[in-house]
């Protein structure tokens, strides 16, 4: 559905995406990983038509975005990292707003506002301005926002940044949801559980170049399935192995504490790019 095929983009002497080339099926929830600075805003920002890529092609179901700005753009509802609600208008007159935008008859926009409205559970709120909500309120109207003029595609940038566990959590049951009803998803995160959780298939970025991509249990089999832990010369060092039997046997040379675990995506990012991506 989705095809980059050998996109650039450098903003001066900086090269932010090299050289990227992925292509996400229609209905696949698809993550993007990588650290601050690895150049995931960027590729979703010329997905968004924002910006044009130096070089490359961006394209959904082989139709150039470049080619049909308009088209692309209604095809796809974005998520921004930062909040893009109008703080004095109400949840309702957001989601109004954000319909008429795209040309959407007052019939259509007063049925579509409330479905998303019932779906995102927020009906007792829809009269409350936005800027009255928590962050995790504010994310959830977002999406649905995003998703007034009913899109193919949903692009989210970061979108849990910021939210504690209980309503990162929410909002992973309501992506879950919008995945099932066949919309494709493009998530960039730095959150590794998040994406482990919600994505069939990951990308790992950095420094502006693709460097793996495959399931979440792919890439974590590929680092290790079994992780052993243990602190040695000021610091935790970790070593991978096929099995459980393996980790503990290792572990009988070691002089202090350990432990021996199922590696995770986190684990596998690690050790496969040797970087963190928690540096905020």
């Amino acid at each position: 559905m989705i095809v980059y095929e050998n996109v650039c983009k450098s903003y001066g002497a900086i090269g932010a995406v090299k050289d990227f080339s992925l292509k996400i099926g229609r209905g696949e929830f698809f993550g993007l990983l990588g650290p601050n600075g690895a150049g995931k805003t960027t590729l979703l920002r010329m997905t968004t038509t924002h910006i044009a890529p130096d070089s490359g092609i961006v394209s959904i179901d082989g139709e150039r975005i470049d080619r049909n700005l308009t088209r692309a753009k209604r095809r796809m509802g974005v998520v921004p990292q930062y909040s893009n609600l109008e703080g004095e208008l109400s949840a309702l007159q957001n989601l109004e707003y954000h319909g008429r935008l795209y040309g959407l008859s007052p019939r259509q926009r007063r049925r579509r506002s409330a479905e998303l409205l019932e779906f995102a559970a927020l009906v007792e709120r829809k009269n409350d301005k936005a800027k009255t909500f928590s962050g995790g309120m504010q994310r959830k109207l977002m999406i649905v926002k995003a998703l007034m003029h009913e899109p193919e595609i949903l692009l989210l940038d970061e979108t849990t940044v910021g939210l504690d566990a209980a309503w990162r959590r929410r909002i992973w049951d309501l992506l879950r949801e919008l995945q099932k009803q066949g919309l494709t998803i493009l998530l960039t995160t730095h959150y590794l559980e998040e994406a482990q959780t919600l994505c069939s298939r990951v990308g790992m970025m950095d420094s502006g170049l693709l460097k793996r991509t495959g399931s979440p249990a792919e890439i974590i089999s590929e680092a290790g399935n079994f992780v052993l832990e243990y602190f040695e010369n000021g610091e935790t060092a970790q070593r991978f192995f096929d099995s459980r039997a393996e980790a503990v046997a290792a572990a009988s040379c070691l002089s202090g504490e350990f432990k021996a675990r199922e590696a995770n995506l986190e684990d596998a990012f690690i050790k496969l790019t040797k970087k963190r991506l928690d540096a905020r």
